[in-house]
């Protein structure tokens, strides 16, 4: 694509060519026969990437509809919601909580660190929760976090409690084991891993959430957001039957029906363990350069971005726009604490599944000739 600068943010991402094809297909009816096969299919493709039995939601809008639809649907005004908060998401999904009712209780943590699995079973001693929020990656930060350690010693000591996971910066390219693990709520947006552009909220449910969904004591607060208009139209078109609530975004569903088929292909183990690699290997290279990593160590870093500290006396004007220069664009800091002082690389998808593209071995030689340009020391 002339002119193309490569998209190396943590999402959007750069996405495979069959993907945008399907982008651009004719004007089709949201229940056209051709198409009603290929939304169904997306739903069912959506279990095996989240590795569940859970029903899923594909819905129009961006990756906070997902948390629009876990807080409005499972959480009643005056209940109490655990967020474990590493970074700016924590603070967003809380407020959305907040927003409908929800008594938000956060467990935090110094910036770069994950949740503290103690620091969680302190706070469940203290009252019963309805719901306890995980942001299995903060793009924030970079940080990944102990959704396996912490929904298990949740459901350990609160069964009734329910888990849910953001999962925008990490579902289709972290590990994640929804039924697993027994993680309740899953939710993410089609322009990360999954490799869509941007428009798709992407969320699955377990059947205990769906179980607390209908047993709701006061109706849903949200119209576009409620499960009771949604959940008949996911099943319609599971069925293979047309339905019609609100129009479904055709060519982005067309888009991640391509793109779903070609993760799944893979097999979910080969593409976690591609990101893990992949990862390691980028993250070594700029460690190598002398450069720090937000994440306080290793063991909490995502495999899906990594978030690096500014050289000392080089400035986010200083690098960014060499680094743009190079042909590839990255993203500044975000936590509010230290967004001067940081910047941010996605490595997802294509960019990490498909190699051959060179993707990261060029958003490396960017950000070396960049720094060079800086008159940085290797």
């Amino acid at each position: 694509m002339s002119g193309h600068k490569l998209c190396m943010i943590p999402g959007p991402i750069e996405f495979h060519e069959d993907v945008l094809e399907a982008m651009a297909t004719p004007a089709c009816s949201h229940v056209d026969p051709t198409f009603v096969p290929i939304f169904g299919e997306c739903i069912e493709l959506v279990r095996k990437a989240f590795l569940t039995s859970g029903q899923p939601f594909i819905i129009c809008g961006s990756g906070t509809l997902g948390w629009d639809m876990t807080a409005a649907n499972l959480v009643e005004a005056g209940e109490e919601v655990l967020v474990c908060n590493t970074g700016y998401f924590g603070d967003r999904f809380g407020e959305c909580f907040e927003t409908y009712g929800a008594k938000v209780t956060h467990v935090r943590c110094p910036i770069g660190n994950a949740t503290a699995v103690e620091d969680v079973a302190k706070a469940l001693e203290t009252k019963t929760f309805k719901l306890v929020s995980i942001t299995q990656v903060d793009t924030s930060t970079g940080v990944l976090n102990r959704v396996k350690e912490i929904t298990k010693l949740v459901k350990e000591k609160s069964p009734n409690t329910l888990v849910a996971v953001d999962g925008v910066c990490s579902l289709g390219a972290e590990e994640f084991r929804m039924d697993e693990w027994g993680v309740d709520v899953a939710l993410t947006a089609s322009q990360k891993a999954l490799g869509v552009p941007p428009g798709l909220a992407v969320l699955a449910a377990s059947k205990q959430a769906i179980e607390v969904f209908k047993g709701r004591n006061t109706p849903v607060p949200n119209y576009y957001a409620s499960w009771t208009r949604w959940l008949p139209i996911m099943n319609a078109y599971e069925s293979r039957k047309p339905a019609y609530f609100a129009t479904p975004a055709v060519q982005l569903v067309k888009a991640l029906h391509v793109a779903l088929k070609q993760l799944t292909a893979r097999g979910m183990d080969n593409v976690f363990e591609a990101h893990r690699e992949a990862s390691k290997k980028f993250k070594d290279t700029l460690e190598s350069w002398g450069l720090k990593l937000v994440p306080t160590s290793r063991d909490v870093a995502a495999n899906t971005m990594t978030a690096v500290y500014y050289p000392e006396g080089i400035a986010a004007t200083d690098l960014l726009p060499k680094i743009s220069a190079h042909g590839v664009v990255a993203a500044g800091g975000l936590h509010v604490e230290i967004a001067p002082k940081y910047f941010r690389l996605g490595h997802m998808s294509i960019s990490v599944l498909e190699p051959e593209r060179g993707h990261l071995d060029t958003t490396l030689k960017a950000v070396e000739g960049a720094l060079k340009e800086n008159s940085y020391t290797f």
